[in-house]
């Protein structure tokens, strides 16, 4: 009886274990990030990454005050709507509509499938983005997986392909990164990763 219950207990270890350490995956190993540079004068930076979460709370995360104040921003105001606008701060102290806020137009959008967004830029982007800025979106695609899993793929698209801009990718892909681990750890733990 006890080499049989000891089997039983070895065997569903051992079905466990690749489970147990997928759960342990560090988040930051869970975001993959590529620039395609295959296009004459353009790059776009891909970043793609899963969560478990379902779509409804992964959409509402990147659609609502609330969703972008739990993993993105220290505060947010958002006008959701085609040709509606996200602002954000990500000083605590500061307030929107401050020099430090980053205004974001929504283009367009289908409901939890897909979302343009274009950045206005101000001072706080590299001064040689400003004559690029008609070019730049970011394109966000949302792809349920599960009831419990959700696939999220970022394009940043407008890029030009010269030495300025490379060297702003390192920062682009660092940047969003780790605000992609913040709502990973959000949607998984209720907490983000960082605190603004």
């Amino acid at each position: 009886m006890y080499r049989i219950m000891k089997k039983i207990i070895l065997q569903a270890v051992f079905l466990c274990l690749p489970l147990l350490l997928l759960a342990q995956e560090p988040i930051k190993n869970r975001v993959q990030s590529v620039i395609d540079s295959s296009h004459a004068n353009n790059l776009v930076l891909k970043q793609s990454f899963e969560i478990n979460a379902p779509l409804d709370a992964v959409w509402n995360a990147y659609t609502t005050k609330k969703g972008w104040e739990s993993w993105a921003t220290a505060k947010a105001e958002i006008d959701f709507k085609i040709n509606g606008i996200i602002k954000t701060n990500y000083n605590k102290n500061g307030e929107i509509g401050d020099d430090s806020t980053i205004t974001l137009h929504i283009i367009n959008y289908i409901p939890k499938r897909m979302l343009t967004l274009q950045a206005e830029i101000t001072k706080n982007f590299p001064a040689f983005m400003k004559a690029d800025e008609k070019d730049l979106f970011n394109m966000i695609l949302f792809e349920e997986i599960s009831a419990t899993k959700t696939k999220v793929i970022s394009y940043g698209i407008g890029y030009k392909k010269n030495e300025k801009y490379m060297s702003l990718m390192k920062f682009f892909i660092q940047g969003n990164e780790q605000s992609y681990i913040n709502l990973i750890s959000y949607l998984e733990t209720g907490k983000p990763s960082v605190k603004y």
